[in-house]
């Protein structure tokens, strides 16, 4: 699946406005530059600044130019999780990769009843130790190569980054975090603890950025002594 030209210039402008190149407000790139600096049409550039200004990262001031919008220079509340061990000690194994057309997880994925998607199932230990049981289901289009070896699945980011170029990170999601009590059987077993620990259940869909197709639905159980979070406040 090709990535249209407009959507590589779009998401690595995005980036740039992201990571801090350009202040809130500053004077952002003309359409004459960007054709010159990307060596593409001026349609291209256009419609990639189009987005960037539908998804509030731009704004363009009649006779003035384009600008990085100032509206995102707001309080912004942060949730992060806090990992309780070295990210050296963080291991993933991949242990199914299956292709399904279970109706609940299509109406989730918004596809047709005629359409499928593949499970892929992983399971992360620290210090040989499994805390994290993710299931990710993924629109059939977004697997490349399904019959790879399960190792090729250990980042589902990296695979859609290197595969469609999308930076998974950077796309708008929603997620819930729930107690589960007590663990399903099958979890417990996975997770080398007791039915009668709980875990937090973590439910996340994925969205592509401009589009609201779903890129990613996730189930994620965790266990209870490695869930830690951060709530932070600040003006960005």
């Amino acid at each position: 699946m090709k990535v249209p030209k407009y959507q590589l210039v779009q998401n690595e402008l995005r980036q740039q406005i992201i990571s801090g190149k350009f202040e809130n407000g500053d004077k952002f790139y003309t359409e004459a530059e960007l054709t010159k600096l990307y060596n593409v049409s001026s349609i291209t550039v256009i419609r990639a600044m189009n987005e960037l200004v539908k998804d509030g990262y731009l704004i363009r001031q009649q006779g003035k130019g384009t600008f990085v919008s100032r509206s995102r220079k707001g309080k912004l509340v942060k949730f992060s999780d806090i990992e309780i061990f070295s990210t050296d000690e963080d291991t993933v194994e991949v242990l199914s990769c299956e292709k399904g057309n279970d109706q609940r997880i299509l109406k989730t994925l918004q596809l047709d009843k005629n359409n499928f998607y593949y499970k892929i199932s992983r399971l992360r230990s620290a210090k040989g130790e499994p805390y994290i049981f993710h299931q990710s289901f993924i629109p059939a289009r977004y697997i490349q190569q399904p019959d790879a070896p399960l190792d090729h699945f250990q980042s589902i980011y990296q695979r859609f980054k290197l595969d469609f170029n999308i930076h998974m990170s950077e796309e708008p999601f929603i997620e819930t975090n729930e107690i589960c009590f007590p663990t399903p059987e099958a979890i417990a077993e996975l997770m080398q603890m007791s039915q009668s620990e709980p875990t937090v259940l973590q439910i996340k869909t994925t969205r592509k950025n401009g589009t609201d197709e779903v890129l990613e639905y996730t189930e994620t159980y965790k266990h209870w002594k490695f869930y830690k979070f951060e709530i932070a406040a600040n003006n960005n």
